[in-house]
């Protein structure tokens, strides 16, 4: 190889490491980033206290998750990670989502979960998880929970690498978004009439 071609081939690596450095969260300078009001700050910064409704209140009666990212705790901001706990009463799911901010680890404490993900080849990765597992999401890809039994609730923790990791939710943004019918219709190989009672039951 001649030194002009490994002069170019030594460029693309480091331009491919560069955008790779980039993908997640910026780096900071500082111990941690203020929010723009503030000048100083005690432990109460560093605090979440929102989690704490997991003592005191019984399963509620659909999923639901509490999360712990940068809009609610602002100390995160620079920091490249945050957190979730998922709640899941006897057969409920957390809809197909992706968060293409970062990968995800799901840490089940109680019960049960079928898991599963699926790549960019359209190849499915399914999972049984009881109490103890954990189970890595990659980046950006589909991928969803659910509590197949019927009588007992599952809980998981959820950390990522990203204060901001981002939830794109499937069934929320594709039919309840401004998403022309006619066009949700072709591209499902459906009818416009079969959109409308999928829109009307995420709405139900």
């Amino acid at each position: 190889m001649s030194f002009s071609k490994k002069m170019i081939f030594l460029v693309l690596v480091a331009l491919t490491i560069s955008q790779t450095a980039k993908a997640g969260d910026p780096d900071i300078l500082t111990d941690f980033i203020l929010p723009p009001n503030l000048s100083q700050v005690d432990g109460n910064f560093f605090t979440f206290t929102g989690l704490r409704s997991l003592v005191s209140d019984p399963i509620p009666p659909s999923f639901k998750v509490l999360k712990a990212n940068m809009e609610q705790l602002p100390a995160l901001n620079g920091q490249s990670v945050s957190g979730a706990v998922l709640v899941y009463p006897g057969q409920s799911v957390n809809p197909v989502h992706t968060h293409p901010r970062s990968a995800e680890l799901l840490f089940v404490i109680m019960g049960s979960l079928e898991v599963g993900f699926v790549d960019s080849k359209n190849k499915l990765y399914t999972q049984t998880l009881q109490t103890g597992d954990m189970f890595v999401f990659p980046k950006g890809l589909v991928h969803y929970q659910y509590n197949a039994d019927s009588k007992n609730p599952a809980i998981a923790i959820s950390a990522f690498g990203s204060a901001n990791p981002g939830t794109v939710s499937l069934p929320n943004t594709l039919f309840n978004s401004t998403i022309d019918d006619s066009v949700l219709a072709m591209s499902f190989k459906t009818d416009v009439a079969t959109i409308s009672k999928i829109k009307a039951g995420l709405q139900g």
